[in-house]
């Protein structure tokens, strides 16, 4: 339980929070293959593999080479993809597939830093057109994401305009520490990854929810806090306050976190099939 609320004379403070596994319970990234299956941009058999890729995310997560060799496949798989289509694909499926899985705890994070003044960020390497509507959900009032380069044509390009990951999202933080008047010190922090270790680094009160086993022993021998989260809950119910955004605003908030979402399941099924 968060102690106090802030004090309106001190300098503003906000609480990051990454998204996968610490808001909610899966891969927002591997979250998507049904539907795409369904919407023709992945095969059947990437389909099936894609519950290996799960399996593998929630055991144990994604290293820095593993994350690394994503975006290597992000900016050559998304190429020539129509943005439209991908929009609303993600559009008819988001709150379905993300509603169920946000944790309870999380939540009731969210509620308790709005409750002592502070702003809420997410600071998530999925990308922005799926994050900013669970933001959106959640109450946030900021989202930092990775983006995509859209071309005239209203299709990908294959290039990744910014990279929410490692040290970028701890310049994001900082950035924003800057242009928002946060005092850094009195931030909270909260990731499962020691990829994160920068962005918890950054704050004050940095984090480790769910961790994976680098990242615990760097919250053991630092003194920082960790908590697990085990309990998830469908958002309208647990936060009734929010209200669902509409079909429109979703189609327009989706396409880049489902163009990452593929490339982490191609990267996974590459991966399989070259050490099978």
């Amino acid at each position: 339980m968060l102690r106090d609320v802030e004090n309106h004379s001190l300098p503003r403070a906000a609480a990051f929070f990454d998204l996968d596994k610490t808001v909610i319970a899966k891969s927002s990234t591997l979250t998507f293959s049904k539907s795409f299956y369904q919407g023709g941009l992945i095969n059947r058999r990437a389909a099936l593999r894609t519950a290996y890729a799960q399996f593998v995310f929630l055991a144990g997560g994604l290293d820095h080479d593993q994350m690394e060799r994503m975006r290597e496949y992000l900016s050559t798989l998304c190429r020539g993809w129509n943005v439209q289509q991908v929009r609303e694909i993600v559009a008819e499926t988001l709150h379905e597939l993300i509603d169920p899985i946000i944790y309870d705890e999380a939540a009731s994070l969210i509620e308790e830093h709005h409750t002592a003044g502070r702003d809420v960020v997410i600071v998530s390497t999925s990308g922005a057109e799926v994050v900013e509507p669970i933001g959106e959900l959640l109450g946030a009032d900021r989202v930092v994401a990775t983006r995509m380069i859209v071309g005239d044509d209203g299709c990908f390009t294959g290039e990744v305009e910014y990279y929410a990951y490692g040290p970028t999202k701890a310049e994001a933080v900082r950035e924003l520490a800057a242009s928002e008047g946060y005092d850094l010190d009195r931030c909270y922090a909260y990731s499962d990854s020691a990829t994160d270790l920068p962005m918890l680094q950054a704050v004050g009160h940095p984090h480790a929810v769910n961790p994976d086993r680098a990242l615990r022993r760097e919250a053991f021998a630092r003194g920082w806090p960790i908590l697990e989260f085990r309990h998830p809950v469908r958002l309208k119910k647990r936060l009734p306050a929010f209200s669902v955004p509409s079909r429109p605003a979703l189609v327009a908030a989706a396409a880049i976190g489902a163009a990452a979402a593929t490339a982490g399941l191609v990267w996974y099924t590459s991966r399989r099939r070259g050490t099978a």
